[in-house]
């Protein structure tokens, strides 16, 4: 292999992980968010765990994040605002960040 293919099979690699971790981290995200609904509305135990797993699972209707906003703002309309909700989200997402193991690049 020359020096060229290493470099093209290394930078793959990183972006294969990176968009690994991403994926991983935005579920997470979606998971703390839905537990954080989930409380807003009421459920406990296994219904705040079951409703988490409704929004991890709404992320994956579309990319991006509004499939996931459009959950949450419909399922709380009246007790959070639209951008409050956005505002979770981007608390949630540097929270999850942070707790990803650091990697050197």
């Amino acid at each position: 292999m020359t020096t060229f293919d290493d470099r093209e099979k290394a930078f793959e690699n990183k972006f294969a992980h990176d968009a690994e971790l991403k994926f991983r981290a935005t579920a997470r995200r979606n998971k703390l968010l839905g537990l954080w609904a989930a409380d807003l509305l009421g459920h406990r135990d296994e219904a705040a765990e079951a409703y988490a797993q409704t929004v991890i699972i709404a992320d994956l209707d579309e990319p991006g994040d509004d499939d996931v906003l459009a959950k949450l703002a419909t399922d709380l309309e009246g007790m959070v605002e639209r951008a409050a909700i956005r505002d979770k989200m981007m608390e949630l997402m540097m929270q999850v960040a942070e707790d990803l193991p650091q990697t050197d690049t």
